[in-house]
């Protein structure tokens, strides 16, 4: 078990991606990251391949994911959307079939703060997008991830997963008014507590997971706020271009990526796994303060992480062997 606690390390919340993969070599080594193709997700997929791995970037778009990413040699592109299993099992038995290992699974797409919408088996949109579809991907990339014998699957959370906690008596909004930002958040610390229940499943198995958040960075994640939320935040200066005060959590995008791609290739998390991360370090605990640094003592509970992992095994019909 790795506990909550800071580690030594040569970065801070100012490090960029090309710091953190300076000198790193994946000569060989394949990666599977989600939401490869926009945002952070697409500083993760180049820095990855930049570095010498073979990157596969699953896209419900995958037109528009191969003209992002067609400045980039190593990357491969396949259709995948996170709300249709189908989809999902048929890149993961694509990917396992190849025979190649997966060294690195990043889950880095997701959704934030949209209006209410049900997968097709009712389950809420940002709950079933963020959370149960990355499910459904890595256990079906599982054979390929053991296969790799040192593997790390990372999920990218947020410090918005301080807004709430998983209310499992009503994970999908029936009884209870929908709350876009209450969704948003539970479905953030979904993708944390994701990563204690898989760190204790994988160890034994060479797979280590972890979850973090990356800095407040305007992406196209944003894309379903208004003008007057964007401005509440208070991410833009007088000017309208985006804060960055790095300390404060805001961000560039090459340094938002960094916490994920240190999570995905950092030699000191080396027998370490099952933390959240922020600022390319372990974070601390956050006791009680939102929107500060450090992770809620509820998307690290181990009881709370094997009732999610449960609930999944039961909603997807899927797990790992």
């Amino acid at each position: 078990m790795t506990f909550q606690l800071s580690i030594q390390t040569p970065f801070n919340a100012a490090s960029t991606a090309a710091e953190v993969m300076a000198g790193v070599d994946l000569t060989g080594q394949l990666a599977v990251v989600t939401g490869g193709y926009s945002g952070i997700g697409l500083i993760i997929a180049k820095s990855l391949a930049n570095a010498g791995a073979q990157v596969f970037v699953p896209a419900r778009d995958p037109e528009r994911a191969r003209a992002a990413l067609a400045d980039t040699e190593g990357v491969s592109v396949a259709a995948m959307d996170l709300l249709l299993p189908d989809s999902i099992q048929a890149f993961s038995q694509g990917i396992v079939s190849g025979g190649q290992p997966v060294s690195l699974l990043i889950n880095c797409a997701g959704v934030m703060a949209t209006p209410l919408s049900r997968d097709t088996d009712g389950h809420e949109g940002q709950f079933a997008t963020n959370h149960l579809g990355h499910y459904r991907l890595t256990c079906g990339l599982w054979p390929a991830l053991v296969a790799a014998d040192s593997a790390r699957v990372i999920a990218v959370s947020s410090r918005g997963h301080q807004i709430a906690e998983v209310d499992f008596s009503d994970i999908d909004f029936r009884r209870r008014a929908y709350d876009k930002w209450v969704a948003y958040g539970q479905s953030k610390t979904a993708n944390a507590l994701f990563a204690v229940a898989l760190d204790r499943r994988g160890r034994e198995q060479g797979v280590r997971a972890f979850s973090l958040h990356p800095g407040q960075v305007l992406t196209d994640l944003a894309r379903h706020l208004t003008a007057d939320e964007i401005t509440a935040f208070d991410v833009l200066d007088e000017h309208g271009r985006p804060r960055v005060t790095p300390e404060a959590g805001l961000k560039t995008i090459e340094q938002g990526a960094a916490t994920a791609l240190w999570c995905a290739t950092s030699i000191e998390l080396n027998s370490m796994g099952g933390v959240y991360c922020e600022d390319c370090n372990i974070a601390p605990i956050n006791e009680s303060a939102l929107g500060r640094k450090g992770v809620a003592k509820w998307a690290i509970n181990a009881d709370f992480a094997e009732r999610l992992w449960t609930l999944s095994e039961q909603w997807t019909g899927m797990t790992i062997a």
